[in-house]
């Protein structure tokens, strides 16, 4: 285990086992990490204010990168991540280096912020832990032609109603009641455009989703029996933990032609939508995760840590997972689809209009596959975002025609009762266009409710004038804000690190609460 923590301007590094203390020299800007394996140990090298490396050691095919200021660099007396990255760069394939975002924490197998690209035609692998077990969770951002001020007296009334109106929690229940598998094998094949064909959206709406709203190379079969009960009632539903369906006002515009473009103006009222694939998502992570633990051995992969179990991409094992994790990617956006329809439904109900415009969809726990410059030769990638979002920059041919001078909408939410902001994509973006997908937590769920309750937490965010309505007083106080990192400086930092730039920043005024 490696421990790190940052004193003024001497990084400490603790050896788990000896509690010994390294220190390198100021002007050097590089630290001896000590790790509790006999012989171990890995260079930390601040390459920039917010770029830092880790040098190969042992089974490291490729150095470590970690995007971060000092303060956001990991408190690692209680988060492994920076390990982590580590482990990452022992996987088969891997190429350039194994990335962390300056939101990053200690996940499963990868951290949360991390990305690694494999060659797939150089014996690259996928991982699921590269993924995450909420596949293609992800944020759509809606933007509304009214003003804050128009909605004043009428914002708990509309509170209420989409309350009502969102299923949540962990158990069953959603918006659209699948009538047989057949219904289920069309939405893990077409996602939002199939919800769109049954009249559930606009075309526009499938224009400004990652990849026009589904993916191609979904395979259903690949899903299992009880992966598919696990879904078959939770379509259109917010799930729990961290998602939520946000009423926020733009109240900072930082990029004036980007902010234009995207439809984004001081005072403009938006709806920020974070869920992913739920009980289906996760299920299919644990039933693959099982499946590449037994294959490995036949494909003569070791990996430091268990929860890295990969196949390669093009091996049955792992073409049954992408198959299976495209399904799943499937379901999160016509999940977000359909909380979009009731979303607009409330909207109509109380405020008179059901405007409400998607600037876009993006998912920030995917792998996929894509073509990028390595050494001067274009390759075919297996990119893992794992709590990352894919930025892609001006110009690039995925992005539809009214978005090709601005760049791809990244969309970054923020912890409950601060702020979330919009990016964009940006020429040169670093790995593999990448940048964060939130504030990243610093604390853990239990340690947040045993330091507030539920319900004075609900009292601060209304004397703030944040509106709540949340499943639980427990599942309020687990996502407490001070459990987070501070989002602006995340945002801040990827800037300053050229992997995206910011457009507009945006605060809450209501928040429905998985």
């Amino acid at each position: 285990m490696v421990l790190f923590g940052v004193e003024n301007r001497d990084l400490r590094l603790y050896s788990a086992r000896c509690c010994a203390v390294v220190k390198s020299g100021r002007s050097e800007k590089v630290w001896t990490v000590v790790v509790a394996e006999p012989g171990a140990a890995m260079n930390l090298v601040e390459e920039t204010p917010f770029r830092w490396r880790i040098d190969p050691v042992g089974q490291m095919r490729v150095p470590g990168m970690v995007f971060a200021s000092r303060s956001l660099l990991p408190d690692v007396i209680s988060d492994r991540s920076l390990h982590q990255v580590a482990d990452v760069a022992t996987l088969p394939g891997i190429v350039e280096a194994s990335y962390a975002m300056p939101d990053v924490h200690w996940g499963y197998g990868f951290p949360i912020g991390g990305v690694a690209a494999t060659d797939v035609a150089r014996g690259g692998v996928v991982s699921p832990g590269g993924v995450g077990f909420d596949i293609s969770c992800g944020v759509r951002l809606l933007i509304s032609p009214l003003q804050a001020s128009e909605l004043d007296d009428r914002l708990p009334a509309l509170m209420d109603e989409l309350d009502r109106r969102t299923p949540r929690g962990m158990g069953p229940g959603g918006i659209w009641q699948l009538r047989d598998e057949h219904e289920l094998d069309r939405l893990l094949t077409a996602g939002s455009r199939y919800a769109v064909e049954r009249g559930h959206g606009t075309h526009r709406d499938l224009d400004r989703c990652e990849d026009h709203g589904f993916v191609t190379d979904a395979d259903p079969a690949c899903v299992s029996e009880h992966a598919r009960r696990r879904g078959f009632a939770q379509v259109g539903s917010l799930g729990s933990g961290n998602h939520f369906l946000e009423v926020q006002v733009v109240d900072t515009i930082y990029d004036e032609a980007a902010a234009s473009g995207f439809g984004l103006s001081v005072g403009a009222v938006c709806v920020m939508i974070h869920c992913g694939s739920r009980g289906l998502g996760h299920q299919i992570c644990s039933d693959h995760v099982r499946t590449m633990l037994e294959a490995m051995p036949r494909y003569g992969i070791e990996v430091p840590d268990p929860q890295l179990t990969c196949a390669p991409v093009r091996s049955p094992e792992g073409e049954a997972y992408l198959g299976a994790m495209a399904a799943a990617a499937n379901y999160g956006r016509a999940n977000r689809q359909f909380l979009t329809v009731a979303t607009r439904e409330a909207f109509a109900s109380v405020v008179g209009t059901n405007r409400l415009e998607l600037l876009y969809d993006v998912s920030h726990n995917l792998a996929k596959l894509e073509t990028h410059v390595v050494d001067r030769e274009r390759r075919q990638l297996c990119v893992h975002r794992k709590g990352a979002t894919r930025a892609l920059p001006p110009g690039h041919p995925e992005l539809p025609a009214d978005l090709q001078a601005l760049g791809q909408p990244v969309l970054i939410p923020g912890s409950m009762g601060t702020a979330s902001h919009v990016m964009a994509g940006v020429p040169d973006g670093g790995a593999f266009h990448s940048t964060c997908h939130g504030a990243g937590r610093t604390m853990s769920r239990h340690a947040a409710t045993r330091k507030i309750r539920g319900r004075d937490l609900r009292a601060q965010l209304a004397a703030q004038g944040i509106e709540v309505r949340a499943h639980s007083d427990r599942g309020l106080a687990e996502e407490a804000p001070f459990s987070y990192k501070d989002v602006d400086e995340v945002v801040a930092t990827c800037e300053r690190a050229g992997l995206a730039r910011r457009v507009a920043r945006l605060r809450p005024l209501g928040v429905v609460k998985g």
